[in-house]
């Protein structure tokens, strides 16, 4: 069907967006408007506004995001707008976008919007109409969507294990998604090695425990790659162990948000797509100590055993869905996680694996691959142990 009849009258879409001084910073960089009425609090202060106020245009950019990515997206050709900015923004305000269908011209495939912006105090700070066209499908030089299945979101694909795992994923024939949280120069150069190897690539940043930030996540790479096949979930997040006695429960909330809370976003908002195409693999990274805990990590093996108590359950739910969840689950393994750990105890943890080393992301990177591939069509629920033979179960 095509898409613009499906697009009706009081259609709505919208985005939402905090603005950052990053994003300030940016658009004076790309526009040269350093207005000391943006850029100058000192300026700023000898105004009326009292602070700095942000580009009028930085805000209503957002309204191509909306067009070209959600009313009426791919094929939208904008050509029309008025605006009325009737508030100030400033820096670290929350905006919603907004676009509400007001009107369509059938014959001409032009559909007129009504483009709101609103701060979290719910105020309209700019309001406006804008005109669209959208083109037909054989109009565009579009490329055609990623063959099924090839499509993998690696969620931590900046750190350690996750660069291998990228890496893995590219050799095997997989696009990936490389996410990170802020180190962004990290995911460049991984999601760089990932093209070098011939396949497509493209770098996600999120706070995987903000519900819209894994929405807007999930959302980028479908359109950028396509349909999501495989996740692999190995954020990371540096702990110290500690003994119950001083251990706060805000730590304990701190690694169930990473390892838990991250989880349950990510798959709920891919799930969709890979429940539609009856096709989806997700693979979470746990740990050894969920089978051999060690002394001061309660809060650290607490949260892995909710992260593998999470993915067995809906491994039993997914599975008749053609959805497959399984773990990995690694013992200490040689990378920049571990750097604060002293020698001794990683020489320890050495001398209790029969192979006499520890485990390194390749290791680890190797059983994630065969999760996704079609060699492990038959595995469901269950966890591949990483560790050199410390724990035979």
């Amino acid at each position: 069907m095509d898409r613009f009849d499906e697009i009706t009258v009081g259609t709505v879409a919208e985005i939402v967006h905090t603005v950052t001084a990053d994003d300030l910073a940016r658009f004076v960089e790309l526009t040269g408007d350093d207005n000391k009425l943006h850029t100058d609090s000192s300026y700023a202060s000898r105004t009326s506004f009292k602070k700095p106020v942000v580009h009028g245009m930085l805000g209503a950019s957002f309204i191509s995001t909306v067009i070209g990515t959600k009313l009426p997206g791919d094929g939208a050709l904008w050509f029309s707008q008025d605006l009325e900015f009737l508030l100030p923004v400033r820096v670290g305000d929350t905006l919603t976008i907004r676009a509400t269908v007001k009107d369509k011209l059938e014959r001409d495939r032009i559909i007129t919007l009504q483009t709101q912006i609103f701060n979290q105090l719910a105020q309209l700070v700019t309001n406006g109409t804008a005109k669209v066209r959208l083109l037909k499908e054989d109009d565009t030089a579009s490329e055609s969507p990623a063959t099924k299945g090839t499509v993998a979101l690696v969620i931590g694909g900046s750190g350690g294990i996750g660069r291998a795992v990228c890496s893995g994923l590219a050799a095997s024939s997989f696009d990936v998604a490389v996410h990170y949280f802020s180190n962004k120069e990290a995911a460049a150069n991984v999601s760089e090695e990932v093209v070098r190897l011939g396949r497509k690539s493209t770098i996600v940043g999120a706070d995987i425990t903000r519900e819209r930030d894994v929405e807007r996540m999930v959302a980028q790479i479908s359109r950028q790659l396509g349909q999501i096949s495989v996740i692999v979930y190995c954020p990371t997040t540096k702990f110290a162990p500690t003994k119950f006695e001083t251990l706060r429960w805000d730590t304990v909330v701190d690694q169930l948000d990473i390892n838990l809370k991250g989880a349950f976003f990510i798959t709920k908002h891919a799930l969709p797509g890979m429940l539609k195409q009856q096709f989806g693999k997700i693979i979470f990274i746990t740990t050894q100590y969920n089978d051999a805990p060690v002394a001061d990590l309660v809060h650290y093996i607490s949260a892995k055993s909710a992260l593998t108590g999470f993915a067995r359950s809906l491994a039993f739910d997914l599975a008749p869905k053609g959805v497959l969840v399984n773990l990995v689950a690694p013992s200490m393994t040689d990378t920049d996680l571990i750097a604060d750990i002293p020698e001794k105890t990683r020489l320890l943890a050495a001398a209790r694996t029969p192979l006499r080393r520890l485990a390194t992301p390749t290791d680890v990177a190797g059983a994630v691959i065969f999760l996704a591939s079609s060699n492990a069509d038959f595995l469901v629920g269950e966890t591949i142990r990483v560790n050199g033979g410390q724990t035979m179960l």
